[in-house]
C-alpha cells in the first residue's frame, strides 16, 4: 500500500444499504480496504470469535468507532493500546455515505495550507511581473491587457511631443562640439544641391580693410563738429 494514504478512498457499494453503528466496524475491516491493518488486535478478535469488549484487555494496534451519525457520517479511530486505561491515538477515518477517507493531521493541513499560500503568491508575482515594463527614458510602468484593448476602441488622438528638457539640450551640444573637435569635417556644402567641396579648397575672403580718409576730409569733419559744438553768432547792434 503507498505510504501517503490522504489522497485515496475506498468504498464497496453493497455494505451502503446496511450500514449502521453494528456493520461499519465490519465493513471497516475489508480485507480491500488500503485504511484497515491485518495485524490489529480487531483481526484476532474477530478470528477468535470474541466480543469487542476483549480490546480493552490486549495491547497493541486497535480500531474503533469513535462517532456515529447514522446513516450518513462514521467515525472510526486508530490507536494504540498500552493498557487497560491508557491509549494513544494514530489516525482517525471518516465515512460519508458509505465511502472511507483519512482525516489529515495537523502537521499535513499546516503543510498544504502553507504550500497553497506559496503558490497564490508566487503566480501573483509572475502575473504582476508579466504586466511590468521598462524604458530608460520612461522608467518603469505597468501595461495591463484591458487597457490595450480600450486604446483600441478609442479614437486615435495626435500626441504633443514633450519638448526636451534643458539638461538634455546642453549634453547633445556638447557631445557634438566633442564630436567636432576629435573628427574635424573634410567636406563642405556650401549651398543645398552643391557638390560637397573639400575643406583645404574652401578659400577664405580677405577682411576689408579700413577707409583711407583725406586729411582734407579729416580738417572738415572737424570744423562741422566745432560749429556744431558752438552756438550761432551773436547779432550786433547796427549803427545809424
Amino acid at each position: 500500500f503507498p505510504d501517503n494514504l490522504l489522497g485515496i478512498s475506498w468504498v464497496d457499494s453493497s455494505w451502503i444499504p446496511i450500514l449502521n453503528n453494528g456493520s461499519v466496524l465490519d465493513y471497516f475491516s475489508e480485507r480491500s480496504n488500503p485504511f484497515y491493518d491485518r495485524t490489529c488486535n480487531n483481526e484476532v478478535v474477530k478470528m477468535q470469535r470474541m466480543t469487542l469488549d476483549h480490546l480493552n484487555q490486549m495491547v497493541g494496534v486497535e480500531y474503533i468507532l469513535l462517532h456515529a451519525q447514522e446513516p450518513i457520517l462514521f467515525i472510526i479511530r486508530k490507536q494504540q493500546r498500552q493498557s487497560p486505561t491508557q491509549v494513544m491515538p494514530l489516525a482517525d477515518y471518516y465515512i460519508i455515505a458509505g465511502v472511507i477517507y483519512q482525516a489529515p493531521d495537523l502537521g499535513s493541513v499546516i503543510n498544504s495550507r502553507v504550500l497553497t499560500a506559496v503558490h497564490g503568491i508566487q503566480s501573483a508575482f509572475e502575473e504582476a511581473m508579466s504586466y511590468c515594463r521598462y524604458h530608460p527614458s520612461k522608467g518603469y510602468w505597468w501595461h495591463f491587457k484591458d487597457q490595450e484593448e480600450r486604446e483600441k476602441t478609442k479614437p486615435k488622438a495626435k500626441k504633443k511631443e514633450e519638448p526636451s528638457s534643458i539638461f538634455q539640450r546642453q549634453r547633445v551640444d556638447a557631445l557634438l562640439l566633442d564630436l567636432r573637435q576629435k573628427f574635424p569635417p573634410r567636406f563642405v556644402q556650401q549651398k543645398p544641391g552643391e557638390k560637397p567641396i573639400p575643406v583645404d579648397q574652401i578659400k577664405k575672403e580677405p577682411e576689408p580693410a579700413p577707409e583711407a580718409v583725406k586729411p582734407e576730409e579729416k580738417e572738415t569733419v572737424k570744423n562741422t563738429q566745432s560749429a556744431g559744438a558752438k552756438g550761432p553768432p551773436e547779432k550786433r547792434m547796427r549803427l545809424q
